[in-house]
């Protein structure tokens, strides 16, 4: 896969998974909150499973202690993110909600930083920071901030899982290149964990998912089995913090999604918001390759002007010529 295929998943995800905050949104009250995460994920698991199946057995090597403890770690990630992140829309704005959510993008390159001690290039950096302006103005519509709830805190809590989750993936990876059984490993861990802790919070009746069975399937197979490993299949190629940035959009087709199929209606500011949060993408996707062109063409340019000097044309010569330059110099009398 190329990078801009890989790109272009990433894309393709982040408008699957808009449409999944309208599913989401269309469950809220009618599935409890971890009894959803378990029952999506356990429908993504079992999506995926022959996918898993088959790569396993075209494996070279089983995989190592080291590849078996990333991946039971990003499994936790995703089982954390989102609970706390389903759990916490239950119990706040959806403006805070939305904001917090895509604050996520602004942690992925700490996260990376801090894993791998490589500083975000600036222009990252610069686009993460427009990215969560951008998702300020499209959840806020440019107005005050809504009062902070336990909700709001329970998603600012699941960014911190998203970004360190996005960061490990590309280490899972380089060390066994098999994004389905990661996939796999991740939907089976997640709910398997959230399914133990449903009874514990929740009442499960048999007739909230017949009520929530469209949202929940389309959670469970599009957005998870999927998107969700579509991301998992395009950050083998896409560095972690560029992966996020497109994955911002996520927001982006969410409000358009939520205009389109729920009638909600997107303001000026909001608007603004999303040509900030895709400018920003633009920015990275086109802007760092074309400030290397320009600077390598800059380069070449320099080494042209050098290169017609006149002192320096002679050191260019054929052996085979600067024998017959020596002699005619000699016979001019002229040093060589």
């Amino acid at each position: 896969m190329k990078r801009w295929q890989a790109d272009a998943a990433l894309l393709a995800t982040a408008l699957l998974w808009g449409g999944a905050f309208v599913a989401q949104r269309e469950v809220e009250g009618v599935i409890p909150p971890l009894t959803f995460v378990a029952a999506r994920f356990a429908i993504s698991a079992v999506a995926l499973a022959p996918f898993a199946a088959v790569e396993a057995r075209r494996a070279a090597a089983p995989l190592d202690a080291r590849s078996w403890r990333l991946g039971i770690g990003i499994a936790l990630t995703l089982f954390v993110g989102s609970a706390l992140q389903q759990v916490g829309l239950a119990t706040t704005t959806a403006t805070n909600g939305g904001f917090l959510t895509a604050c996520y993008v602004a942690l992925t390159p700490l996260a990376v930083w801090l894993l791998s001690g490589r500083p975000p290039r600036p222009i990252v950096a610069l686009a993460c920071t427009l990215a969560v302006a951008g998702a300020w103005l499209l959840a806020s519509g440019g107005g005050p901030a809504q009062p902070l709830t336990i909700g709001d805190g329970l998603i600012a809590l699941s960014d911190f899982a998203w970004a360190l989750g996005i960061a490990w993936t590309p280490m899972f990876l380089a060390r066994s290149p098999r994004p389905f059984t990661l996939a796999f490993l991740e939907y089976a861990v997640c709910g398997a964990l959230a399914a133990v802790a449903a009874p514990a919070f929740e009442t499960i009746r048999a007739a909230d998912f017949v009520a929530g069975l469209v949202p929940l399937l389309y959670a469970g197979v599009i957005s998870g089995a999927v998107a969700f490993t579509l991301t998992i299949v395009a950050q083998r190629y896409t560095p972690p913090a560029e992966a996020a940035l497109v994955l911002s959009l996520e927001s982006v087709f969410a409000a358009v999604a939520g205009a389109i199929l729920l009638g909600e209606r997107l303001t000026a500011p909001a608007t603004a918001g999303c040509a900030l949060i895709l400018f920003s993408v633009l920015m990275v996707e086109f802007g760092g390759p074309l400030l290397l062109r320009l600077k390598s063409a800059g380069l070449g340019g320099r080494e042209s002007g050098r290169a017609a000097r006149p002192g320096e044309a002679r050191l260019r010569l054929p052996k085979a010529a600067r024998p017959r330059r020596r002699a005619r110099l000699h016979a001019l009398g002229k040093p060589s």
